[in-house]
């Protein structure tokens, strides 16, 4: 969610650290800063609540420089949108030792920026304010800057060990202080932060995300919980949270350099939704044929103990997931039992860490996450671990993420780069490697005839095509779309493996339309979402040709028996006939068991050119961030 860049160099770093912002604007923030040593022993920081473009103007005109130096943009949970509130913070000591009034380039002592929440800081924040502290924001990070602070007896390291075992929460910081200005000190605890090394091995940087760092070092060294960092010129040492010396290997991690092109495009999120034939066909390549290849491909990250054997000794599935991965991980749950004939739940992360669920220790835990740092899925992993799940299985985007790391087994999906923050090429792959994750199992228990296994396969490898076919549709959906551009409210109607995707298209509308949507199973209608039916509010519906298609007929005529007006996703098959206040729009073909990944594109689209027809900010929706990193 936040972004931390942090770098010790022999040349001014200014641009090192605005560039390292700008590769991690596409997560989200409303607020961005540097703070960095300059001459004469000062700590100099600029701030705002604009982009990181008038970020960099502003340093430029105030002609920012120094050689070592954090930055960090900014997404807010505790205050508001404010420069007052955003990073870098500082602290120029208990009142009394800086004048009222004082110029804080002149008393600054420490500045730190901070990703996660500091959940014990209303403590933390009285005692300090008894000591004399003034804080100048509401944000819980104040609270941190000026707890190092009052611990520093002239050693930074020391300070910032003393400070993290006090602090309750989930963090990443950095930190720099005026009297030893080549040195920077990170620590992290359930939030991620890197270590880079430069070109040379003199050049030392810290960051949040390895991206940040693309163009300037492909050498990352990635730090565990409770590990405090201490960077300077030329070398840089590693303590645990026992604050014993660890020895964390550098690794070479090549990611793209530079912004990625919109080409023809006028959002990200509209060209991600086009790349969707090609990402699915990249996250299937090496999947060709027999179950052994499925086994491969699910254990390439593995160590130990494989895929083959895990997969054929467990006795149900618990899938793990936030917001579209939580969907993704609903239809793959009837997925699992269907096919694999395994017993298979999905529970939201955030809350399942707060249960008390009966553990069985032949589980296969599959956690799914986009970037594999959501904060709420990692949680409800390691929760599930002390459990004694001990079998664990990563679906992700990111093959560096600490999911991908903390996991025995992993599914790499390979979506690319996935810039707006409303996922869609992110969630198809997702639910591609969540079925090739279903057929490993249910070859492994012996539930699948191979001959059906080389049909899904086969579906499989079409399905690039078959999502060409669907994206041919735009023109249609655009009619709809300036339907629904003056609507407030909309209801989404699926069933059977399509109530998850019914979901995920009522998201998508409200993430990036502003427009209230909400979902529901169709056969609920009559439970009491029918009270909201008017003809004002727009009611679609997912329709596949499966076996619930009769029931679904009776749902809509629900619907329209109380003036509601529908908007149908049919399949060519369905005999369902555009008539007034019915709305059809013909998928190409029905697909089955895979139907679901075909459906959730147009929904896709609607909600895209809905937002476009609204004028809101598409890529950026207010209010939210790309990798949610916070609980």
């Amino acid at each position: 969610m936040c972004g931390i860049v942090g770098a010790v160099a022999g040349r001014d770093v200014v641009a090192v650290l605005v560039a390292g912002l700008r590769r991690l604007e596409y997560r989200g923030y409303d607020s961005c800063g540097v703070a960095v040593s300059a001459a004469s022993a000062r700590l100099v920081r600029v701030r705002g609540i604009a982009r990181v473009a008038d970020l960099a103007a502003q340093c430029e005109r105030e002609n920012l420089q120094g050689r070592t130096g954090i930055a960090h943009t900014r997404w807010a949970t505790h205050g508001a949108p404010a420069v007052d509130n955003a990073h870098p913070h500082i602290s120029m000591g208990p009142q009394g030792q800086a004048p009222a009034g004082a110029d804080e380039r002149e008393c600054a002592r420490l500045t730190l920026v901070h990703n996660g929440i500091i959940e014990n800081h209303e403590v933390l924040r009285r005692r300090l304010q008894e000591s004399g502290y003034v804080f100048a924001s509401q944000t819980d990070t104040e609270v941190i800057v000026h707890l190092i602070d009052s611990l520093y007896r002239g050693d930074l390291l020391q300070a910032v060990q003393a400070a993290v075992r006090e602090l309750h929460g989930s963090f990443a910081i950095a930190v720099l202080h005026r009297d030893e200005p080549q040195r920077l000190v990170g620590a992290r605890q359930g939030s991620p932060l890197v270590i880079g090394v430069g070109a040379g091995g003199r050049e030392r940087f810290l960051a949040s995300d390895a991206l940040a760092l693309a163009g300037v070092t492909d050498q990352i060294v990635y730090l565990e919980d409770g590990d405090v960092a201490d960077l300077h010129l030329g070398r840089h040492a590693v303590l645990d949270a026992a604050g014993q010396p660890a020895q964390r290997l550098v690794q070479t991690v090549r990611v793209g350099d530079g912004p990625v092109d919109l080409g023809p495009y006028r959002h990200y999120m509209h060209k991600e939704i086009f790349e969707q034939p090609r990402a699915v066909a990249d996250t299937l390549e090496g999947v060709q044929g027999a179950a052994p290849e499925l086994f491969e491909a699910v254990a390439r990250f593995a160590p130990g103990e494989g895929a083959r054997t895990i997969f054929g000794h467990v006795n149900q599935v618990l899938i793990l997931a936030c917001g579209t991965s939580y969907y993704a991980g609903c239809v793959a749950r009837d997925w699992l039992e269907a096919l694999a004939r395994l017993p298979a739940r999905v529970e939201i992360a955030s809350e399942f860490r707060y249960r008390s669920p009966v553990p069985d220790p032949q589980t296969l835990v599959v956690a799914v996450s986009q970037s594999g740092e959501t904060a709420d899925t990692l949680a409800a992993l390691r929760h599930a671990r002390q459990l004694d799940m001990r079998h664990t299985l990563a679906i992700c985007n990111v093959p560096t993420s600490a999911l991908v790391r903390e996991c025995k087994l992993a599914y790499l999906t390979r979506a690319g780069a996935e810039i707006g923050v409303a996922s869609t090429k992110a969630f198809t792959t997702q639910l591609v490697g969540l079925f090739l994750l279903t057929l490993a199992l249910a070859r492994a228990r012996g539930a699948l005839e191979q001959n059906g296994e080389a049909s899904y396969l086969r579906q499989l490898r079409h399905l690039p095509a078959a999502l060409q076919a669907v994206l041919a549709l735009e023109p249609q959906i655009i009619g709809w779309a300036e339907q629904f551009a003056g609507k407030e409210n909309a209801l989404f109607l699926g069933r059977g493996l399509h109530y998850p995707i019914a979901q995920e298209g009522a998201l998508k509308l409200k993430e990036i339309s502003y427009i209230h949507a909400e979902a529901y199973a169709a056969g609920e209608l009559k439970h009491g979402p029918l009270a909201l039916v008017t003809r004002d509010m727009p009611v679609v519906t997912v329709a596949p040709n499966d076996a619930l298609l009769e029931k679904l007929k009776s749902n809509m005529q629900e619907v329209r028996a109380r003036g509601g007006v529908l908007y149908v996703l049919a399949d060519t098959d369905t005999r369902i006939a555009s008539a007034p206040g019915l709305h059809v729009i013909r998928m190409p073909e029905h697909y089955g068991l895979l139907s679901p990944i075909l459906h959730a594109v147009p929904l896709q689209l609607l909600a895209y050119h809905t937002a476009v027809a609204r004028g809101t900010d598409v890529d950026k929706p207010r209010n939210l961030a790309k990798s949610v990193t916070v609980e």
